[in-house]
Parts: structure tokens; C-alpha cells; sequence
């Protein structure tokens, strides 16, 4: 590794570019394309061995007994408890300027042309390789509370047969895994009080529940929910208008305290140049919450943090990424942007958590 060929203009506009991207990842008030759930619902959280860990209970908040002042105290059955743990996995992004392009800007700088544009040039892929540990968190956090198992291959998430990658399961409950009484959705208001009941007699009580945009239309379309949406309004008639997302959230909120929100989202891989649009969110599938933080995004230290390497020229984005600008050559003549990062969405309280699935019956 070698210094940047254009160290100067990287040592002045680096940390402003680094320290600009986070700020404008992490600002919900400024127009953005994308949104991020698994910043909105974990927590940063330092992991000093690089290892995460969660405890899975079965708890049961059971009530004390009353008995006499000279009788012994009943024994109550120690609910079971199960640790979920393993390495928090190292993730990263490359990319670089070839000859061509660094040309380019050597006569965009020869020419005079505005440090700004100039600057645009060289460190263009910086705010790539930060979104792209981004994307990498949104993707598994979104499987995992969807499914309640993320998987994350090298390059592909949809291929678990290529390459490395990084399985983990959260470990929810099989009781808190619910089915509908009819695939076409017709006792689906039935079926959501299912799962309140049922968490409800856990001790726990529902806020939000997660959804893919066209399984909650689906939803709002069925006669069942139709009917509550008309009683909701005072509504008297046959023919019953569907209701828009404001008004559907606002029937859920009534009958049931919980409040929808959808998932609409893509998230782009990439393996051997070739791209592919991923939707981590499982189909169908309705994740409901107790509580409005899931989990944490347990991160490590990277080794290179505590040891740079010479020459090279190092930014920390978020805490836990660590961007680094070099050049390079041999075997090749080129100058790299990179990310690094050790972390890992880890979802907590799964025994606060219910999934309904829409597309499978209940057994």
C-alpha cells in the first residue's frame, strides 16, 4: 500500500466528505432516497471481545401466592433461559480509480478546473462504501425481524450455496409463530387478535407490527377489515370504500393499540460485477413488537484501528467503520477507497416478539 496520489486534497476534504455522509445517512428531516429500520431500532452497542450475545427467555410473569405467616413459601418452576452467541463478522466494501479515471483528473487539475469538482472526482466513492455497510445491516436486520433468522452471503444474500457468509438465528419462540385461518386473508382481523390474546396472556402488550406494503393492502381490502373500518366510521351501507394506509392505522389502533408500519424496501447485492435487487423482508410475513427498541447493532474494534498501516490514510465513520484511502502499484496502478467494519444487527426480547405468517394456514 501506498500514499494517495492525491494526498494533499485527501488529507484537506477526507474527514469533512466521511463526517458529511454519516450526517446525511443518520438525518431523517432531509430528503434522502433511502431510510434505515436498523437505525431507527437498535442500539450501538460496543462489543470489547468481538463477540454478541443475547438471552432468550421464556419468561412467565407469574403472580405471588399468598399464604399463611408460618407456611413455607411454594416453589415456583425456573423459567428457561437460552444464550445465543457467536463472532461478530467483518464486513467491507472496495472500489477503486484506474488509470483512465486518474488521468482524467490530472488534467482536470492541469486545466484548472474548480477544487470542488476536483474533489468530487477523487473521493466520489466515499460515501459508497460507507452506505454500503449500511446496506449490509438493513439488509440482515430486515430478514432477521422478519424471519427470525438473518443470513448474509459473500456478495449474494439470496444464495446460501456460494461462498462464505454469516448465519444467525435470533431464536424465536415457536408459540409466538402464528399462522392465518384462511390464505385469502378473509378472518385476518381474527387472526391479529390472535396474536394480541396470546401476547396479552404473555404479559406483554403490542405497539407496532411490521409489514411488507403489499401484504397490509391486502389487508385493508378483505370485507372482515372493511367492516371494522365502517363501524370504526360510523359508516352504514354496502358498499364500503377501501380504506387509505391513515385511516387502516387508525382502525388498528382503535381495536388493537398497534400501529402498522410498512416495509418497502430493496436492497442491491452485488457478486462477480453482476447486481441483483434484494427485498430482505419475507413476504406475508407481520413481525408485532412489545417493545419500540428490538436489539442492539453490537460492533468490535478492528485490528487496524489499534494498528494503521503506514502511508495509508484512515477515517472513522459511525463510531465502528473504518474508511481508508491508499494507492497500490503493483500488481496494479490504482487508487482504493475501502470500508471495514465488525458488527452485527442482534434482536433482543424475542419472547416480547410475534410473528403472523399470511401464507401459511394455522396447523
Amino acid at each position: 500500500m501506498e500514499k494517495s496520489f492525491f494526498a494533499d486534497i485527501v488529507k484537506m476534504y477526507f474527514p469533512s466528505i466521511v463526517l458529511r455522509t454519516v450526517e446525511r445517512l443518520n438525518d431523517k428531516n432531509i430528503n434522502v432516497p433511502v431510510s434505515y429500520k436498523f437505525k431507527e431500532l437498535l442500539t450501538p452497542t460496543l462489543s470489547v471481545d468481538g463477540r454478541w450475545a443475547t438471552l432468550t427467555g421464556e419468561y412467565t410473569r407469574v403472580a405471588a401466592d399468598i399464604v399463611a405467616m408460618d407456611s413455607s413459601l411454594p416453589i415456583k418452576k425456573r423459567d428457561k433461559i437460552e444464550k445465543a452467541t457467536g463472532e461478530i463478522p467483518k464486513i467491507g466494501m472496495e472500489m477503486n480509480l484506474n488509470e483512465k479515471q486518474m488521468s482524467d483528473i490530472d488534467a482536470m487539475i492541469a486545466m484548472n478546473y474548480p477544487i470542488e469538482d476536483i474533489v468530487v472526482k477523487i473521493l466520489a466513492d466515499v460515501p459508497r462504501v460507507i452506505e454500503g455497510v449500511y446496506e449490509r445491516n438493513e439488509l440482515m436486520f430486515l430478514q432477521g425481524l422478519s424471519t427470525g433468522v438473518a443470513l448474509a452471503t459473500e456478495g449474494d444474500a439470496t444464495n446460501d450455496n456460494i461462498g462464505t457468509g454469516v448465519l444467525v438465528d435470533y431464536g424465536f419462540l415457536s408459540g409466538n409463530k402464528f399462522g392465518v385461518s384462511a390464505i385469502d386473508l378473509s378472518k385476518i382481523v381474527d387472526d391479529i387478535r390472535r396474536v394480541k390474546n396470546k401476547a396479552r396472556m404473555d404479559g406483554n402488550t403490542l405497539l407496532r407490527a411490521y409489514v411488507d406494503e403489499d401484504t397490509f393492502l391486502k389487508i385493508i381490502q378483505t370485507a372482515q377489515f372493511k367492516e371494522y373500518f365502517a363501524f370504526n366510521r360510523g359508516f352504514v351501507g354496502a358498499n364500503i370504500a377501501t380504506p387509505t394506509i391513515e385511516q387502516a392505522n387508525q382502525v388498528f389502533s382503535s381495536l388493537f393499540g398497534i400501529t402498522f408500519d410498512m416495509i418497502d424496501r430493496v436492497v442491491k447485492t452485488e457478486r462477480n460485477g453482476v447486481r441483483k435487487a434484494v427485498r430482505p423482508w419475507k413476504q406475508g410475513m407481520i413481525t408485532f413488537t412489545s417493545d419500540i427498541n428490538v436489539g442492539n447493532l453490537v460492533y468490535s474494534r478492528l485490528a487496524e484501528m489499534n494498528r494503521p498501516v503506514k502511508d495509508v490514510t484512515y477515517q472513522t465513520a459511525d463510531s465502528y467503520i473504518l474508511v481508508s484511502k491508499y494507492a497500490t502499484v503493483r500488481p496494479s496502478f490504482a487508487e482504493f477507497t475501502t470500508s471495514q467494519a465488525r458488527c452485527l444487527p442482534v434482536i433482543t426480547n424475542v419472547d416480547r416478539i410475534y410473528t403472523l405468517d399470511t401464507t401459511t394456514l394455522q396447523s
